[in-house]
Order: structure tokens, then C-alpha cells, then sequence
């Protein structure tokens, strides 16, 4: 289709949750529930996603997860 992203990676708002990652190829969610948009995240995802660089991110991003009970 022409002028649309083919991330594979996508980050969707849940009303009062937060942004969790969609992966559209195995159509199911993607690691935890972030407070904030996960810009740095989606982009190592959907460009290099280099093991190392990923397990560093989720690290850094584990403060923003939101608390699901």
C-alpha cells in the first residue's frame, strides 16, 4: 500500500493503561505496559534489533512499566 509505515512493530494506547507493543506478524502483544509512548523501543524493533540493545532498553524502560493487577 502506498504511504503506509510496514512496522512490524506498533505501539497501542490502552484508555487508562498505557502503550503496550503489538507485533502485527504474530498478532499478539509484544513485552510489558508502558506509561509513556515507547519511541526508542519501537525504533531498535523495528530497525537492527540487536539482542543486547533490546535487553538494555526493556531494562531502562522497567521504571515506566505500568502496575497491572
Amino acid at each position: 500500500m502506498v504511504g503506509q509505515r510496514s512496522d512490524r512493530f506498533v505501539a497501542k494506547a490502552e484508555a487508562g493503561e498505557g502503550w503496550r507493543v503489538w507485533d502485527r506478524k504474530m498478532k499478539k502483544w509484544w513485552g510489558e505496559r508502558y506509561r509513556h509512548y515507547p519511541e526508542i523501543l519501537l525504533s531498535e524493533l523495528n530497525g537492527a534489533k540487536r539482542p543486547e540493545r533490546l535487553t538494555e532498553l526493556v531494562k531502562q524502560l522497567a521504571g515506566d512499566r505500568t502496575r497491572t493487577s
